[in-house]
């Protein structure tokens, strides 16, 4: 098959939902190599946008809600998750704490714990943190995201290389399973997986509408044991994970929290 039409074959495949490597390659009867290469070129030229491992359609990619409709939506779900993790945190731990919505809302409940040593990049999570019994705050400095209200860049990276954590808490754009977590710019998700690298133990907040949601271009690696704090209920959503054997789902009942093991 010439180029020119193989590439074109890719590019309708794309679109009809074909988007890893693996799956392009079976359907062309081509190396991974030439796939990659394929789905390259045609990024370059701004038909598709490449991803981990593959490749989305270019119109599936959303904007950026602004942080006022991401502090206003699920609002309970996010305030009823942030209680169950708290339920995952001991006195004297040490946290890492991602930027966003949902992790602000964990912050708000973390000065019911003593001794606490909170590092993070949550600049909405500070004035929740003032008050931590016996506890302290580090804050990875770095360049501020106005869009999530949080530190990237070079410096946050470089202080976070010389600290581990007992708990990671983290929350994502979109939460796929076997995938990982999708984000709107590099620095959050190049951030965002180094304190997944950093941290004993991983805890991901999504609610049911980030669970299979791949429609950001970066991705941070999940290929670690993590946990998954939802309110999802469908098990259509919830079958990936719970079928994963790197992750433990908790599924959030509003009476009482159910946990699921896979």
């Amino acid at each position: 098959m010439k180029v020119a039409k193989r590439r074109q074959s890719i590019l309708e495949l794309v679109h009809s939902g074909k988007t890893n490597v693996e799956s392009l390659c079976a359907h062309l009867g081509v190396s991974e190599a030439t796939v990659r290469r394929d789905l390259t070129a045609l990024a370059q030229e701004g038909l598709i946008l490449r991803t981990y491992g593959g490749a989305t359609h270019i119109g599936t990619r959303e904007p950026e809600q602004s942080l006022e409709q991401r502090s206003q939506q699920f609002s309970s779900e996010k305030a009823h998750i942030a209680r169950a993790a708290l339920a995952r945190i001991d006195d004297h731990d040490t946290l890492l704490l991602d930027g966003g919505t949902s992790t602000a809302a964990l912050a708000k409940l973390l000065p019911e714990r003593r001794g606490l040593h909170v590092i993070t990049n949550n600049l909405l999570a500070l004035p929740l943190l003032r008050e931590l019994p016996e506890g302290r705050v580090s804050v990875l400095g770095g360049d501020l995201r106005v869009g999530s209200m949080s530190t990237v860049g070079p410096a946050s990276i470089t202080m976070l290389e010389r600290l581990s954590a007992d708990k990671a808490f983290v929350s994502a754009d979109g939460v796929v399973a076997g995938r990982g977590l999708c984000e709107a710019s590099a620095e959050q998700a190049y951030l965002k997986e180094l304190m997944i690298r950093q941290a004993a133990q991983v805890f991901v907040l999504a609610d049911a509408s980030k669970l299979g949601r791949d429609r950001q271009q970066y991705w941070s690696l999940l290929n670690r044991s993590w946990t998954l704090i939802t309110t999802a209920r469908d098990p259509e959503l919830l079958t990936p994970f719970v079928a994963d054997t790197n992750v433990e789902v908790e599924v959030l009942d509003p009476e009482a929290p159910t946990r699921l093991r896979s």
